[in-house]
């Protein structure tokens, strides 16, 4: 090519055929790139249509009409909602109470199999009653009577590999949005952390968690955002999803109450860092925090231990003491 013919840039597009046949065609990280390379991409890259259509794309929960008007509302829109939600939380070293409670929080979950959607609802929890402040924070998105359908079939034989099969395919959004603050986060690991029978049922139980800061005040230095989905079928026949389900748990494996879950999630929504998530990065920040259980729970035990031998050869001392006192005076 001739070094003196002019090159053709980005800027001789018309910004119609950029924003209407290229812009459309990104997914949200490359339009959040395209947005940081140039004046002009930027505001092309910016216009609320475009991030509006790429967040139901990616969470097709947000098609509801009134999650469309909250995120909307939020500091900058879709796109502010995208930037919240499409990264990993990554806990902050140091936990700050929140000065404003919400009111509600509002749950958009979206469950996957192969990239072929299964499940998709929206929930919203009120957090002001005396019921929900005291008892065991927990989030049901299915009614008992309730179940979802799934093309999985049942296995007839092979199950640890048909387990393995779930954990390779299965994947989970579960957007946590607080319409007061305007912030919303990912709670899930996106794919699971484990995947396993319940001892007693037999029943399937697949978990997705996110590890994020507690509160030093209660002695929770972290806690888990722990998603469980329960699933059941019969040999041969597809799986039916029982129950989805979001707790709050300690590293004494206590679940928290709705007062002291509040006070985390809006921290976590509103202070915890966002990070771009590597493959199976979740998976061994879970694996690190049940280590991180292990050796606090190894820790009391041998507190407890120590504490009774102290007990115990202070009883032997008085009993002695005692015996001594009544043989020789």
């Amino acid at each position: 090519m001739d070094s003196d013919s002019p090159s053709t840039t980005i800027t001789a597009v018309h910004p119609d055929i950029i924003q209407t046949h290229i812009l459309t065609r990104l997914d949200g990280p490359a339009l959040a790139a395209a947005a940081a390379s140039s004046q002009q991409l930027h505001s092309l890259a910016t216009a609320e249509k475009l991030w509006r259509d790429i967040c139901a794309a990616t969470w097709p929960s947000l098609n509801d009409p009134s999650l469309q008007s909250l995120v909307s509302a939020f500091p900058g829109g879709h796109r502010s909602f995208f930037s919240d939600s499409y990264p990993l939380l990554d806990h902050p070293s140091r936990f700050r109470k929140i000065s404003s409670p919400s009111s509600e929080l509002i749950s958009a979950v979206d469950i996957h199999y192969k990239n072929s959607l299964i499940l998709s609802k929206v929930e919203a929890t009120e957090t002001v009653s005396g019921w929900f402040q005291c008892s065991p924070f927990r989030v049901d998105l299915l009614d008992p009577k309730d179940t979802a359908a799934t093309p999985v079939q049942y296995p007839v034989d092979g199950d640890n590999k048909w387990l393995r099969h779930l954990e390779e395919t299965l994947t989970l959004t579960w957007i946590l949005i607080d319409p007061t603050g305007k912030r919303s986060a990912n709670l899930s690991s996106m794919r699971p952390v484990s995947v396993k029978r319940h001892w007693l049922t037999g029943e399937v139980q697949v978990r997705f968690a996110t590890v994020v800061a507690g509160d030093w005040a209660a002695a929770s230095e972290v806690v888990q955002c722990a998603i469980v989905v329960t699933c059941a079928g019969k040999e041969g026949a597809d799986m039916q999803v029982m129950e989805v389900n979001l707790q709050v748990e300690d590293m004494e494996g206590r679940h928290l109450n709705g007062k002291d879950s509040l006070v985390i999630l809006q921290h976590a929504l509103q202070q915890g860092r966002r990070k771009k998530g590597k493959e199976g990065e979740a998976k061994a920040r879970y694996e690190r925090y049940l280590e991180m259980t292990r050796d606090r729970r190894e820790k009391r035990l041998r507190r407890e231990k120590t504490l009774d031998m102290v007990c115990i050869a202070l009883a032997v001392t008085i009993f002695v003491t005692f015996c001594s006192y009544f043989l020789f005076r």
